[in-house]
């Protein structure tokens, strides 16, 4: 798709994005044993429209696609918005050359069973240079005038770095790049994304900033970080959890779970404060998208969501349906879509008890309060990979029970 026949990224990206990080060894012991057939198909009844996957997590394209494909007589491909990645190999691995980047759509399309992408990012920016990014979007925006790719972007932990590249690539190629989804950077213990980042992706004329992981990568979680078949890979010390789970045990005496308050806060806040980087595609708000025109639909935030199991996927969309009938035009949404005429109130009140409890745990998590952990890790050396082999990654390769883990061998999941 020629560059100027394309509708900006924002016109189209639905807000709430199933993001299949959760399709692989690293959050669950076997990611095949999911039901992830059952899963797409419940989100697509419930009008989620866009997924997000890489093939940095493992079996995660593979299983997706075969999910899209039982399914393609009911929501045809082009009715969806299917986001992978490039450029992540393994913990230790990447590659963005030319190549590469150009091998690695060719297995995603395979694997995802489909002829195009709609988004694709390169993974993990932070990891290589500043030259091989510009490298590696050169070579997709190749790829997207010869019609297989749509719209491109970069992610990644530290926003100084995803600042500094998506500057760099307006400067010198004098085209803003269409997205950047940023990780852990807007939840209770880190809002950068709203504070900081926000004003430089606009500067750098980033059209979407997509916020991921609300749970901080599984650390906002009564049962603390996810240990799946590859062990406790989360890069949060010691003391960080240990307030947590402080943090925990004060929802806890409200009858809260930490998880519920953290997904809910990141979700609503983002689609507030992120609107002026966020979508106007189809909400999922339980509403027929009718594709009204801007000046009459709503920008929202987008966010992903982890999800592993049906009813994490009910309870998630219950919520940001809520969320969605305490906007502006909430009661109105509230009522086109059947839901209780008091919804709107409802939504609100629950917000403000929100914000109330949002204020306790920052209190617990004090001095880790937009704290971020080093990405890459001290130490950290590029194990460049070799093009002739599709290389495995620990996501990818159980690892047999005999076998010996290097303590902090797996690095973050993203």
């Amino acid at each position: 798709m020629a560059t100027e026949a394309r509708p900006p990224l924002s016109s189209v990206l639905p807000p709430l994005i199933f993001g299949t990080t959760t399709f692989n060894y690293l959050y669950n012991e076997d990611p095949y044993e999911l039901n992830a057939d059952a899963l797409v198909h419940r989100a697509l009844e419930h009008g989620v429209r866009a997924f997000d996957t890489s093939p940095y997590y493992g079996p995660s394209e593979e299983i997706l696609g075969a999910a899209l494909a039982a399914v393609n007589h009911k929501w045809p491909r082009e009715t969806l918005h299917v986001n992978t990645k490039v450029g992540r190999i393994a913990a230790d691995r990447f590659d963005y050359s030319r190549d590469w980047v150009k091998q690695s759509v060719q297995h995603s399309l395979r694997r995802l069973r489909t002829n195009y992408l709609d988004l694709v990012f390169c993974h993990d920016v932070e990891f290589v240079s500043e030259s091989e990014v510009l490298d590696a979007v050169a070579e997709l925006r190749r790829m997207r005038d010869d019609g297989v790719i749509r719209y491109i972007g970069i992610s990644g932990y530290p926003l100084s770095v995803l600042a500094s590249i998506a500057r760099r690539v307006l400067r010198e190629t004098g085209e803003p790049l269409d997205a950047v989804m940023s990780y852990a950077h807007f939840t209770l213990q880190n809002t950068m994304l709203a504070t900081v980042g926000i004003k430089q992706f606009q500067a750098a004329g980033v059209d979407v900033v997509l916020n991921g992981s609300p749970l901080g990568m599984g650390l906002l979680r009564r049962e603390g970080v996810p240990v799946g078949s590859m062990g406790d890979w989360h890069p949060a010390c010691n003391k960080l959890r240990a307030a947590v789970k402080r943090a925990s045990d004060f929802c806890d005496v409200y009858d809260e779970r930490l998880e519920v308050i953290a997904i809910r806060y990141s979700l609503e806040q983002w689609v507030l404060r992120g609107a002026v980087v966020g979508s106007y595609g189809d909400p999922a708000s339980g509403v027929p998208n009718r594709r009204l025109s801007h000046d009459r639909s709503q920008r929202l935030g987008v966010s992903l969501m982890g999800i592993s199991k049906i009813s994490e996927l009910d309870k998630t969309l219950k919520v940001w349906r809520s969320i969605l009938d305490g906007l502006e035009d909430g009661e109105e949404t509230a009522r086109r879509a059947g839901r209780w005429s008091r919804d709107h109130e409802w939504s609100l009140n629950r917000r403000r008890a929100i914000e109330i409890l949002a204020d306790g745990i920052r209190e617990y998590l004090d001095e880790f309060i937009d704290y971020s952990w080093p990405s890459p890790p001290v130490g950290f050396v590029n194990q460049a990979a070799s093009l002739s082999a599709e290389l495995p990654t620990p996501a990818m390769s159980l690892p047999r029970d005999d076998a010996p883990r290097e303590e902090g061998k797996a690095l973050p999941l993203r």
